[in-house]
């Protein structure tokens, strides 16, 4: 590798960031990240920091997983890779697939479509919604429903479903037949409502109102996150989900689960969907399948789905989709150790214990500083939305949001910032001395922001 002066020298030079605007990252050029150990990172200068974003919801056993390097090494001696297009299939894949299946059983999965990422695990998902209803002789059931502030990625479909303008206004127009519903997210929504329970009967009454608008016969699926990320950890009302279900089922629509973010045990369950006890007919998985150590993703498929698909005789059963590194081996043994580590750590458990004292930790500092609004979390997925005016409810701006960044930093955590909430996703193996330590830190960003 270059030496440390190249590195800062051409920082931002070369390359053009996710979600960044490229001109402001070559005037304030990112962090570098050398060094991950634990739950600590170290940047190109030397400086080692907790990080609470767990590199991207992602790194769930933290980065010194050795089953998880070794089976990568180890798959890298003996395949590297090869195709998993029709005609051939790897070990890794084969067995993977089968775990998943067993491991996802209580949400109803059957079947496994290997992608690269979430992003391509919505794509899938999209499609083979639209498939669905094409082998079941309703080829007008083409739309989809998703909800407000939702993110389901970044292709065109994804982008099509995402309910947050900044993921879609610079390239429309997006995929036709695509509407969107109130979340029910009790700080801020339409309805000026604030028991959580009956918002969540006001947004699946509007989710039916859409469906019957539309008309069922046209809708094709309905895609959610069990707990939105993106959006600063949206958590609904327990009844929200399965009243999304039996909606769907009087409709006949299929409902997609994106957990992207919530598999793997970061709500403090193994899935969003098991947390709420909901058997979705589609879930979209990637980030902690392989603990972010290799790129990879899946659609998974439930039964009613698979038996339709398989049973087909036509030319519309076949599965005209698919990614150079669907089902990568490399991938798929990461996959494999990730999964075994996953549930031998328990981590799910871990996340829900932990969760429970940064919850208590961040209301803490939401009664000792102003600017904190609102503080949500579940699992390993916590929030604070930060405000210059708590009873405006207005926003922070961008300044004073890379402040408290900055400060968090500067006191030993990375933290993540997106619009007006820090967001914090740490990885699932931290202890109760790591929260504190990200309590301490976050408090002391507050500080800066505060007297500014």
């Amino acid at each position: 590798m270059r030496d440390s002066s190249f590195l800062a020298e051409q920082n931002a030079k070369a390359i053009w960031h996710p979600m960044a605007h490229p001109g402001n990252m070559r005037s304030h050029p990112p962090r570098v990240i050398m060094k991950g150990e634990g739950v600590t990172i170290t940047d190109l200068e030397g400086r080692t920091v907790l990080d609470a974003v767990g590199g991207l919801w992602n790194v769930n056993l933290g980065y010194s997983s050795e089953p998880v390097k070794k089976a990568i090494a180890d798959q890298l001696a003996l395949l590297p890779y090869y195709s998993g297009f029709k005609g051939t299939s790897t070990g890794p894949a084969i067995e993977l697939s089968h775990a998943l299946c067993r491991f996802f059983e209580p949400e109803g999965m059957a079947r496994v479509f290997f992608t690269s990422g979430g992003s391509d695990s919505v794509e899938t998902a999209l499609r083979l919604a639209r498939q669905y209803w094409k082998v079941r002789g309703q080829h007008d059931r083409t739309k989809f429903i998703s909800l407000k502030r939702g993110y389901h990625g970044t292709h065109f479909g994804g982008a099509s479903v995402n309910g947050n303008a900044t993921f879609r206004r610079n390239y429309e127009p997006l995929l036709p037949g695509c509407y969107h519903i109130p979340t029910p997210h009790v700080y801020r929504n339409p309805f000026g409502e604030t028991d959580a329970r009956r918002l969540a009967g006001l947004c699946a009454a509007a989710l039916e109102d859409e469906i019957v608008f539309q008309g069922p016969d046209t809708v094709a699926a309905f895609i959610m996150e069990p707990v939105l990320g993106a959006a600063g950890v949206v958590s609904p009302h327990e009844s929200f989900m399965p009243l999304v279900r039996e909606i769907c089922d009087r409709h006949e629509v299929l409902l997609i689960a994106d957990e992207v973010i919530t598999g793997f045990g970061r709500t403090g369950a193994w899935s969003g969907s098991r947390l709420w006890n909901v058997r979705p007919d589609l879930m979209c998985l990637a980030k902690a399948i392989t603990s972010g150590y290799f790129p990879l993703g899946a659609a998974l498929v439930g039964g009613k789905v698979a038996a339709a698909m398989e049973s087909n005789q036509d030319s519309f059963g076949s599965i005209g989709h698919g990614y150079t590194y669907s089902g990568h081996p490399v991938g798929c043994a990461a996959g494999i150790a990730a999964l075994e580590e996953t549930q031998r750590l328990k981590v799910h458990e871990n996340a829900a214990a932990r969760g429970c004292e940064l919850r208590a930790a961040l209301e803490e500092l939401k009664a000792r500083h102003a600017v904190v609004g609102d503080v949500r979390v579940q699992g390993l997925m916590g929030a604070l939305e930060i405000v210059s005016d708590r009873g405006a409810k207005t926003p922070m701006a961008a300044e004073g949001m890379s402040r408290i960044q900055a400060g968090a930093y500067e006191a030993g955590v990375m933290v993540r910032i997106s619009g007006c909430n820090v967001i914090l996703s740490p990885p699932l193996v931290i202890d109760a001395g790591d929260v504190r330590k990200i309590a301490e830190a976050v408090d002391a960003g507050l500080r800066v922001a505060g007297r500014e």
